[in-house]
């Protein structure tokens, strides 16, 4: 009996000298690929162990117990790491627990469950809609699982079966994007309305703005209930307006049949919106946009076209800081069918995440609703400055490092994060 207990204590005494983590560096010069980096951390996480997130320590780095598989799950996707001694990433952890440095550790516990929301009939196999998406790009790329769902599932409860949404670039204002101008003669433009109406008229709709505007409800449900929901260019818009003109016919003839509403503007509720306040309709159909919260008086060339991250505190403000860690705090803007957010139109406890000071624009805001939050990000492909359509897909493999990239994939890791009370 006591040479066994002598041995199970010589045992766990091994073990935890020798015990290690596997440390993997998010700073600009140590890390190869930072946003396969992240589907290594979701990769650990589906696989039932946990890992950490330590915030603003050489640009977001993540640690994890150290396995034989583990480590050799990073160097089959050629994300650089070290292996760490037991006592050193415990005095690492002691040192960021310093008050005086702008440090944290977040523990990341279970992988979120994704879900892309997409035409079901904008997949891989069947592409209508001529252009693509960044995030399924990056998730994709990063090697993390999702589902696509699209109106049908929103509409019969199946979000509540997931943890994170996006928002694919869609104009829940039920425009069409207000492509009409320059594309209502395309096939795939009238091929894409066609299956809109018929969507519609099957879930008991009669017009596609309605059945928008049930589904941008449905959304807000499941964000209130505990949801995070991350969007981008034209879907962060037209979200608010969808919202905001409950009730009141905001479209063209040429979209839906019949006028718009004559006193549409004065009829707006910006109590229902998430970001967005005091904004104006564009009225006229062959006008590429749809509202004034798009910054479209914006003078800036591309190559001085950048927005910068600001900086939360790591302890007090953990949210905010995970969802702006990066490399660098300085990103280089891209275009959109929404690009940016004009600040007058931003609500007052909105929290603006990165922006371009110099002309008075937002690039980057989040906000919470209920239980659940919401993150908007201006633009289409932060690798793409001005991506148009038919353009062809971005090649990850030539960006592996991409501060605008590393951007949605805080978002998709946020969920996992234990959860911390904001400290007071």
């Amino acid at each position: 009996m006591i040479r066994s207990l002598a041995i199970l204590f010589i045992l766990t005494i091994s073990q935890a000298i020798y015990a290690s983590y596997i440390y993997i560096p998010m700073g600009p010069e140590n890390q190869k690929d930072h946003l396969k980096a992240y589907g290594i951390a979701y990769w650990i996480l589906e696989n039932g162990a946990e890992a950490y997130w330590l915030l603003n320590h050489e640009g977001g780095s993540f640690a994890f117990e150290h396995t034989a598989i583990f480590e050799k799950e990073c160097k089959t996707r050629g994300v650089s790491y070290k292996v760490m001694p037991n006592a050193q990433f415990a005095s690492l952890r002691q040192g960021i627990a310093d008050p005086e440095l702008n440090e944290e550790v977040i523990k990341l516990e279970k992988a979120p469950k994704i879900a892309v929301y997409t035409p079901d009939f904008n997949t891989r196999g069947e592409r209508i809609q001529p252009w693509d998406d960044a995030v399924t790009m990056v998730l994709t790329y990063a090697e993390i699982p999702y589902d696509q769902i699209y109106d049908r599932e929103v509409m019969e409860d199946k979000l509540a079966e997931y943890d994170w949404l996006h928002l694919h670039h869609e104009d829940f204002s039920g425009q069409y994007g207000k492509f009409y101008a320059s594309y209502h003669n395309k096939a795939w433009y009238r091929e894409n309305v066609s299956k809109m109406e018929g969507l519609a008229k099957s879930l008991g709709f009669s017009k596609v703005s309605q059945l928008k505007l049930a589904v941008a409800k449905k959304i807000r449900e499941y964000v209130g209930a505990g949801g995070f929901m991350f969007a981008m260019c034209s879907a962060t818009d037209t979200y608010d307006l969808a919202l905001a003109a409950e009730g009141t016919d905001i479209c063209h003839q040429v979209f839906d049949g019949d006028p718009m509403h004559p006193n549409a503007q004065n009829m707006l509720n910006f109590d229902n919106t998430f970001a967005f306040k005091d904004f104006q309709i564009i009225r006229n159909h062959l006008e590429y946009e749809t509202s004034s919260i798009d910054h479209r008086k914006r003078k800036v060339i591309p190559e001085r076209d950048y927005f910068s991250l600001f900086e939360f505190s790591a302890k007090w403000d953990p949210i905010p800081t995970m969802l702006t860690q990066n490399h660098t705090t300085t990103v280089k803007g891209f275009m959109g069918q929404t690009t940016a957010f004009d600040k007058k139109h931003i609500k007052s406890d909105v929290l603006i995440l990165g922006e371009n000071k110099a002309i008075d624009e937002a690039r980057y805001i989040h906000g919470t609703l209920g239980n659940g939050t919401w993150t908007f990000y201006g633009g289409h492909d932060p690798e793409d400055y001005r991506h148009l359509v038919n353009d062809p897909e971005t090649d990850l493999s030539l960006h592996p490092n991409s501060p605008g990239y590393r951007l949605i994939l805080n978002n998709v890791l946020f969920p996992a994060a234990k959860k911390k009370k904001r400290k007071t």
